[in-house]
């Protein structure tokens, strides 16, 4: 069902209470956090050349912490933050969606902004964080501490620009313009839970794989993926040879290392879950997703550094019994996976891929029995 945008701004204005002030409650937000700034940063005295690295740390850590709550506690409804969901994902991901980014009332505000005893909140962990490090080195603990509430006066700032209507002044400077883009497509309803979480400066979308610039790039991300394809021939039917293959159980007979799989044994149907692990792998979640039979089985795996697998065997009947085909995709969401796969896994994978299909082939007689 499509979701009414503007039949939910309409509750939600009037559930807004009449006393309420957007100009108090944005105010009150950016005092606040800059008396504080300005008390954490009057603390530095004779900073030396080295001490100032405290800020860009600060922004990189603050930038870090923006996404993960944005990411888990936002878009993954938990216990203790349930609240914090709801109006998240419940209220500003409802009252905004790519099509409608801009706000129309000055009331809009209160659907913008945090609520105001949250900078307060945050203000009390940045003091204890400021004693803890003052312990250690007084001006590095004053600098960062200062650069974590200037990071999140930064997040109320630019998240509103990026709420702003298209024609206003502000929405045409270069790099608001880019942050606008992003953030509009983190509202897509079927892109929210995945991508650009982060909304001042996009660091860590990047690293961990998250960083879209358009909806098409999210859809056709399997078409970014490795891909590699094997075969071989087996003298037995498909029907057997993809009943064997298709379950998961079994595959220690013929995977050329070591492989240990918990979940249901005999050849798995769509909907399936099971547990995968091996030395060269890792830990493995698997799902299978299409099975038909003597004929293809499908299933997808999530692991380590945002590895996301895709095999699909498929099996063509031949005189001599099947050709038996393995397709593998892979991609790794994460910086560091895509770095190791560049200069080593690819490599290491391909190898892997002959190996195994090398064994199906030397196994498949013994372990499949001839059909009557």
């Amino acid at each position: 069902m499509k979701h009414d945008t503007s039949r939910f701004r309409g509750q939600y204005r009037t559930a807004i209470p009449p006393h309420y002030s957007a100009w108090l409650h944005g105010g009150f937000v950016l005092l606040f956090g800059v008396i504080c700034i300005g008390f954490l940063w009057s603390r530095a005295e004779n900073v030396r050349v080295w001490e100032w690295l405290a800020i860009p740390l600060g922004l990189i850590f603050q930038n870090w912490g923006e996404y993960q709550v944005h990411k888990n506690l936002g878009h993954h409804k938990r216990r203790f933050s349930a609240l914090f969901y709801k109006r998240h994902t419940g209220d500003h991901h409802s009252f905004f969606v790519q099509e409608q980014m801009h706000y129309e009332y000055r009331q809009d505000w209160r659907i913008i902004f945090f609520p105001p005893w949250l900078i307060v909140v945050f203000a009390v962990g940045v003091f204890c964080a400021w004693w803890l490090l003052s312990t250690i080195n007084n001006n590095v603990a004053a600098l960062f501490s200062g650069t974590l509430l200037l990071g999140y006066l930064g997040y109320e700032i630019i998240h509103a620009c990026e709420h702003l209507p298209a024609q206003h002044p502000l929405s045409k400077l270069p790099w608001i313009r880019q942050m606008r883009r992003l953030h509009a497509l983190h509202h897509n309803r079927e892109l929210m839970h995945s991508c650009n979480f982060n909304i001042v400066f996009p660091l860590w979308d990047w690293i961990y794989g998250t960083l879209h610039w358009s909806t098409e790039t999210r859809h056709d991300a399997r078409e970014q993926a490795n891909t590699m394809q094997h075969h071989i021939d087996i003298p037995r039917s498909p029907e057997q040879v993809l009943r064997y293959v298709g379950t998961p159980t079994r595959w220690h007979e013929w995977h050329p290392y070591k492989v240990t799989v918990i979940g249901p044994a005999g050849s798995l149907l769509p909907g399936t879950h099971f547990e995968y692990s091996s030395e060269r792998a890792g830990d493995l979640s698997w799902e299978v997703v299409d099975y038909l039979p003597g004929q293809l089985w499908q299933a997808t795996a999530q692991g380590k550094h945002g590895l996301e697998l895709r095999v699909t065997y498929s099996c063509v009947g031949t005189a001599r019994g099947t050709r038996f085909t393995r397709k593998l995709e892979y991609r790794f969401a994460s910086v560091v996976g895509r770095v190791a796969d560049c200069l080593f896994v690819r490599r290491r994978i391909e190898r892997d891929s002959v190996a195994l299909l090398t064994k199906l082939g030397s196994v498949a007689e013994q372990m499949i029995p001839v059909s009557n």
